[in-house]
C-alpha cells in the first residue's frame, strides 16, 4: 500500500455547533483538514475534541453548522454511508473472531469478492507488520498489536478519511512513544486524511501535520506542532502545550514592554490588548553566575534557587525571581552544563535568547 493523497478527501467544518442542555460542547467550530493531511484535536477532558470526531463520524448530529468530505455535505448522512475508517479508544475487536475475520469484516459487509478479500486483508497485515498473526485468536495478541488490529480493519477498504479517537491512551508509555512514530509512519504510506484525538500534547507534537487545540467547545488555536508550540495564541494554549512560566509585562509610551526593568520587546503591531504576558519555556534557558556582556542577544533577569530536581537527561531548577514570581528551568545533565555545582539558595542570572522570548496577549495568572 502506497501512499496516494488524491484518493483521499478534504473535510471542512463551518460553525459547528452542539448543545447539551445549557451546556456548549461545541460552539461554532469552524475547521479545514487538507486532503491527506494528519490533523490532531487535541484538548483536556470535556473540552469538545471527541465530540467534535463524533460528529465528524456522524455519530452524532450538530443542533448548527455544516461537515462536508471534499464537496459532498455529510451533515445529515448517516455513519455507514460517510465511508470512514474508524479506530476507537477501546479497539472495538470482536474476541470470537480471528486477526483475519476481524479485519476481514469491513470487506464482509462491502460483500468484496473472496479473493479479493483475502488479498486485500493480507496486504493490511503486513502493512502493521502483524502478517504472521492472521489465525490468532484478539485475546492471543498484547495490546500494541491489537491496536494495529483496529487498524488495518479501519483502512483495509480504503477510506478516503480515517478518524481515531484516543487509540494509544491504553498502552504503557514505552510502547505509546513506540506506536507514535509508527502511526505517523503508516499516515506518509497510506497518504489518508487523518483525524486523531488525544489529551496528551507531546503525542500531538510528534504525530500531527497540524494541531486543533480546543478549549471549552471552541477552536482555540490551529497550526502546525511548531507554530502552536512558539506563538502559541493564548494563556491557555501557551499552558496547555508544553511547560511555561508566565511574568506580567508594564508597556512604556513607546510601546516597548518590560519585566523587572528590562526590555523583552515590543507590542506586536496592530494589537490593541492593554495588558501583556511573557511566556518562558523552561528548556530555552541559560544559567550565569555573571553577565556576559558581550552577548547582547540575550536578556537577563536575576533570581535565587528554591529547589533542584534530578530526573536523568535533565535537572529541573526551580527559581524565585527578585519580585517574587517563580521560574522553572530545565537543565540537560551533559558534563558541560556542570548543572553538578548548582546549590539550593544559590543567586544566578537566568538568561534567554531573545528570539526565543514568548509574548501573549492578557494578564499573567
Amino acid at each position: 500500500m502506497t501512499s496516494d493523497t488524491s484518493a483521499s478527501l478534504s473535510i471542512s467544518v463551518t460553525e459547528l455547533t452542539k448543545t447539551y442542555g445549557k451546556v456548549f460542547a461545541l460552539n461554532r467550530v469552524s475547521i479545514d483538514v487538507k486532503a491527506g493531511e494528519f490533523l490532531t484535536l487535541l484538548g483536556p477532558s470535556g473540552s469538545g475534541k471527541t465530540t467534535l470526531l463524533m460528529a465528524i463520524a456522524g455519530f452524532n448530529r450538530p443542533d448548527s453548522g455544516r461537515i462536508c468530505f471534499g464537496h459532498e455535505d455529510v451533515t445529515v448522512l448517516p455513519p455507514h454511508k460517510r465511508g470512514v475508517g474508524m479506530v476507537f479508544q477501546n479497539y472495538a475487536l470482536f474476541p470470537h473472531m480471528s486477526v483475519f475475520e476481524n479485519v476481514a469484516f469491513p470487506l464482509k459487509l462491502r460483500k468484496i469478492p473472496a479473493d479479493e478479500k483475502h488479498q486485500r486483508v493480507t496486504e493490511a497485515l503486513q502493512t502493521v507488520q502483524l502478517s504472521d498473526f492472521a489465525e490468532r485468536g484478539i485475546d492471543q495478541l498484547s495490546g500494541g498489536q491489537r491496536q494495529r488490529v483496529a487498524l488495518a480493519r479501519a483502512f483495509v477498504f480504503g477510506p478516503k478519511i480515517l478518524l481515531m479517537d484516543e487509540p494509544l491512551s491504553a498502552l504503557d508509555k514505552k510502547l505509546r512513544e513506540e506506536m507514535q512514530i509508527e502511526l505517523k509512519q503508516l499516515h506518509r504510506q497510506l497518504g489518508v486524511t487523518t483525524v486523531y484525538v488525544t489529551h496528551d500534547q507531546r503525542e500531538a507534537l510528534t504525530m500531527s501535520d497540524r494541531i486543533a487545540i480546543i478549549d471549552h467547545g471552541e477552536l482555540a488555536q490551529i497550526g502546525t506542532p511548531r507554530e502552536i508550540y512558539n506563538a502559541p495564541a493564548n494563556h491557555f494554549v501557551a499552558s496547555f502545550i508544553g511547560e511555561s512560566s508566565f511574568f506580567p509585562l508594564t508597556k512604556n509610551k513607546s510601546g516597548t514592554l518590560h519585566y523587572a526593568g528590562v526590555s523583552v520587546g515590543k507590542v506586536p503591531n496592530r494589537a490593541m490588548h492593554e495588558n501583556w504576558t511573557l511566556v518562558i519555556r523552561p528548556e530555552r534557558l541559560s544559567l550565569h553566575a555573571t553577565k556576559t556582556s558581550k552577548n547582547t542577544d540575550k536578556i537577563y533577569f536575576s533570581g535565587k534557587i528554591t529547589e533542584l530536581v534530578y530526573q536523568g537527561e535533565t535537572v529541573i531548577v526551580m527559581m524565585i525571581m527578585e519580585d517574587g514570581h517563580n521560574l522553572t528551568a530545565r537543565m540537560n545533565t551533559r558534563a558541560g552544563n556542570d548543572v553538578d555545582s548548582l546549590r539550593v539558595r544559590q543567586n544566578l542570572l537566568v538568561g534567554i535568547d531573545k528570539q526565543d522570548v514568548i509574548i501573549i496577549p492578557g494578564e499573567a495568572s
